[in-house]
């Protein structure tokens, strides 16, 4: 009994020593993910599908008015057959217009999710070599945890940041500025 008590006291004080050797890190990176020169491409190609997707859109809802109007003004003038060939073609346009915003949004969806997995895979992959070159037995996400001892803790974002080719000046808030100017200039 007496061996016992000795080998489980001797344990954990190798446990508690091995234990005061860990590691540990955390990287934002989601402002990684954000900030790569990739992820830039990747929302240029997305807006400009989605500019092709609006215009086309535009036209189908302006040929659905330009009908609309058409109707409500020869309607009374016109037999019920011509009217219930209207209506119908009226009808045929509302749902192809329904059915392209649907389909335009899962494309949009898909294109995004497949510009976007590379560029989340070379984040993770210069996150994992970081911490295999740096020893770290863990490093968490800073933007899921609830709290982080910056002292007991390394931040590998500037390291990454450095890795990935983003420039040092460039931030979230930074990059929120080119997108708003981005999209008030398209819409002049």
């Amino acid at each position: 009994m007496k061996k016992i008590v000795l080998f489980v006291a001797a344990a954990l004080i190798t446990l508690s020593a091995s234990a005061q050797n860990l590691k540990f890190a955390h990287v934002n990176y989601s402002e990684l993910v954000q900030l790569m020169p990739e992820s830039d491409q990747a929302r240029a190609q997305i807006s400009a599908q989605s500019k092709e997707f609006d215009e086309t859109y535009a036209s189908m809802i302006e040929e659905f008015q330009t009908k609309s109007q058409q109707y409500q003004q020869k309607a009374s003038t016109w037999t019920a057959a011509i009217r219930e060939s209207k209506e119908k073609e009226l009808n045929d346009i509302q749902n192809r217009i329904y059915e392209f915003q649907q389909t335009a949004q899962q494309e949009l969806q898909a294109s995004q999710s497949s510009l976007m997995a590379p560029i989340q895979q070379k984040a993770i992959e210069t996150v994992q070599k970081l911490a295999k070159e740096g020893g770290y037995v863990y490093v968490f996400e800073k933007g899921s945890l609830l709290y982080i001892d910056e002292t007991m803790s390394t931040d590998l974002t500037p390291a990454a940041r450095k890795a990935l080719g983003i420039p040092e000046g460039r931030t979230l808030e930074t990059l929120q500025a080119e997108l708003q100017a981005q999209a008030q200039a398209a819409q002049q």
